[in-house]
């Protein structure tokens, strides 16, 4: 299942309705900031009953497009 920015507002917004909408939106540029910039440092990212990121580097190899 995929999610978008404009719909995790829309359900945020649905869930908190005294915050503002651009309040929620500038938490939610923070919150994917600070996962970007911790998964280029190489770290995990965990969020508990959501799921973890983290990054895997894979080695070279040599393909072909048939």
């Amino acid at each position: 299942m995929a999610i978008v920015k404009s719909d995790l507002l829309k359900q945020l917004k649905k869930n908190f309705p005294n915050f503002q909408s651009k309040d929620l939106d500038r938490l939610i540029v923070i919150v994917l900031d600070e996962i970007k910039l911790t998964l280029k440092r190489g770290e995990r990212v965990e969020l508990r009953g959501f799921g973890v990121f983290f990054t895997k580097t894979q080695k070279a190899r040599i393909s072909r497009n048939p």
